[in-house]
């Protein structure tokens, strides 16, 4: 069975309502975090896949498809909040909240690295190989971002 049953909670974090679509008028935000939801959901199917080849089951990623009545009413929200002080602080938070749940998923790669390397799983350390640098580029992302709008937003209150 190996390393991967005592780390099951290792699920990148897909937030309920995409970051993308909550700050679709902040373009960068919007694009990159597009990007970065896309690869969190890859990671929680490849974690499946290699879930089920140790014999443990870690559940379906949840839905969030662009289509639908929430999403449009998501679309017009942001649309109409603009230009007033909160999006930007709704855009720290999710921002922090992103920040926090890559460094948490960071950590979870470093274990299942060293749970693979110790139990000479070559498969298991080619998924967290490949999937752990984007992690840290979330991480990297985030920090950016954070560093370059606080500044902004926080001294507009």
């Amino acid at each position: 069975m190996g390393a991967l049953p005592q780390l099951v909670s290792l699920r990148p974090y897909v937030p309920r309502v995409p970051v993308a679509e909550r700050h679709r008028t902040e373009h960068e935000v919007h694009h990159v975090a597009t990007d970065l939801s896309a690869w969190s959901r890859e990671h929680v199917r490849r974690l499946a896949e290699t879930g089920a080849e140790h014999g443990v089951t870690l559940g379906d990623p949840p839905d969030h498809s662009p289509d639908g009545v929430l999403a449009t009413l998501r679309k017009k929200a942001s649309e109409a909040v603009v230009h007033r002080p909160e999006p930007g602080l709704l855009l720290l938070r999710d921002l922090r909240e992103l920040h926090l749940a890559a460094a948490e998923n960071s950590l979870h790669w470093e274990m299942l690295a060293q749970a693979a390397q110790a139990s000479r799983d070559s498969g298991l350390l080619a998924l967290v190989s490949s999937c752990h640098p984007r992690t840290l580029r979330q991480m990297r992302w985030t920090n950016t971002m954070v560093k370059n709008l606080s500044p902004q937003i926080l001294t507009s209150l």
